[in-house]
C-alpha cells in the first residue's frame, strides 16, 4: 500500500529515478535494490538509505506528468531575512579567518514565507522541470518535504570512474565577463577545486579539467570538472564522507572543530538541516549524488528558502548579501513564488 511519500533524482544521462513509498530505511548500502541516499549536513543519520516500495526510471523533465494535476498554492507572503543577524555571523567568520582558524567557510541565510495553501506535489513538479546542467531532486511525505534544481553534482561512480566538480564563484549572467577576471571569485573557486583534488589523490588517478563558466539563466558560476580512475572499491558511504562538504558549502580546512562551528552558525540562522547535504541514489550498481542547494523546504504552508555564500578573507559584507539575494531570487523564479 502506498503512503503518499515520493522521492526523485535526475541521473546524469537525461533520465530521472522516481521512488514511491512507503520507504524502508537501512544503514547499509543495498546490494541488489534501488535506494535513495538522504542525510543531514552533518551526516548524522544512522540509516541514510531509503528503499522505495516501487520505483521507475522516466525521461528527465517528465515527472510532472506522473505527479497528477496541480493543486495550486496561490501566492506566498515572504518575510525578508534580518541583515543584522547575518552581519553578526559574518563578522565572527571574518575574525576567525584573521585568527587563522578558517581559510573559507559558508554561512547560510534563510528567507521564510507562508503559502495560501499547502503545495502538495506542486513544488516537486516545478523542480523536476529543470534542464541540464541542473539536477532535479526532491522528497515529500505528503505534508512536508524539499525540492530543488541543483547545479552541483557531489559525485557519480560508474565502472570504476568517479566524476565530481568544483562549483564556486557567482555572478549575474550579464556580469559573465567580469566574473572571468574577478580575482576574489577565482581565488574562492581555486580553494574549492584544489581541496577536492587533494581529497581524492590517494584513491586513484585524478584528472582536473579546465576552469570554465556554467550558465544558469540569471546566474553564472565557475565550474571545473574532476575525474578519478579509482584504484580500489570505494563504498558510496565512504566517498560521500570523503567529499562532503566540499569547500563550496563547507569549511576549509575541514576539521571536526570547523564543521561544528559552521553547523552552529547555520543553526543560529535557521538553516534546514538538509540544505547543502548530499542527496543521492543507487541504481544498477551506479551511485549518483548531488548537493541539495537551490531548493525550497516546506511543512504545510510554511516555506523556507535558504542560500549560502563562500566567505574568504577578501569577502565584503555588502557583496555577500547581494549574492545571497541573487541566489534566492533565482529559486523564487523557478518555483513561481
Amino acid at each position: 500500500m502506498m503512503d503518499g511519500s515520493i522521492a526523485f533524482l535526475d541521473l546524469p544521462d537525461d533520465r530521472m529515478l522516481v521512488g514511491y513509498g512507503p520507504f524502508r530505511t537501512t544503514n547499509t548500502v543495498p546490494e541488489s535494490s534501488v535506494a535513495f541516499y538522504r542525510n543531514d549536513f552533518g551526516l548524522t543519520s544512522t540509516a541514510p538509505w531509503w528503499i522505495p516500495a516501487r520505483w521507475e526510471v522516466i525521461p528527465k523533465g517528465t515527472a510532472g506528468d506522473h505527479l497528477g494535476p496541480s493543486s495550486g498554492w496561490g501566492s506566498c507572503a515572504w518575510e525578508a531575512p534580518e541583515a543584522s543577524e547575518f552581519a553578526a555571523v559574518f563578522q565572527e567568520i571574518s575574525a576567525s579567518i584573521r585568527a587563522g582558524a578558517f581559510e573559507k567557510t559558508v554561512p547560510v541565510v534563510v528567507e521564510r514565507g507562508t503559502l495560501e495553501s499547502p503545495p502538495g506535489l506542486d513544488f516537486l513538479a516545478a523542480a523536476s522541470a529543470c534542464d541540464s546542467p541542473l539536477f532535479a531532486y526532491g522528497f515529500s511525505d505528503g505534508e512536508a518535504g524539499f525540492a530543488g534544481a541543483s547545479p552541483e553534482r557531489l559525485l557519480s561512480v560508474s565502472g570504476g570512474l568517479l566524476k565530481t566538480m568544483a562549483l564556486a564563484g557567482t555572478a549575474r549572467s550579464e556580469e559573465r565577463d567580469v566574473l572571468a577576471v574577478d580575482e576574489k571569485e577565482i581565488r574562492e573557486h581555486e580553494y574549492v577545486a584544489q581541496s577536492i583534488v587533494a581529497k581524492l589523490s590517494d584513491i586513484g588517478h585524478v584528472r582536473r579539467g579546465p576552469r570554465g563558466i556554467m550558465e544558469l539563466r540569471s546566474i553564472v558560476h565557475f565550474h571545473t570538472p574532476i575525474e578519478v580512475e579509482l584504484s580500489g572499491n570505494e563504498s558510496p558511504d565512504a566517498l560521500v564522507k570523503r567529499l562532503h562538504p566540499t569547500p563550496a558549502l563547507g569549511p576549509l580546512p575541514r576539521t571536526r572543530e570547523t564543521m561544528d562551528q559552521l553547523i552552529a552558525w547555520r543553526r543560529r540562522l535557521g538553516t534546514p538541516e538538509g540544505f547543502g547535504a548530499p542527496f543521492g541514489a543507487i541504481l544498477d550498481g551506479e551511485f549518483h549524488a548531488i548537493v541539495a542547494i537551490r531548493g525550497i523546504w516546506w511543512s504545510g504552508k510554511d516555506v523556507i528558502l535558504p542560500a549560502g555564500c563562500g566567505v574568504i578573507e577578501a569577502s565584503r559584507l555588502v557583496n555577500e548579501w547581494r549574492e545571497l539575494r541573487l541566489k534566492r531570487e533565482a529559486v523564487k523564479a523557478r518555483f513561481g513564488v
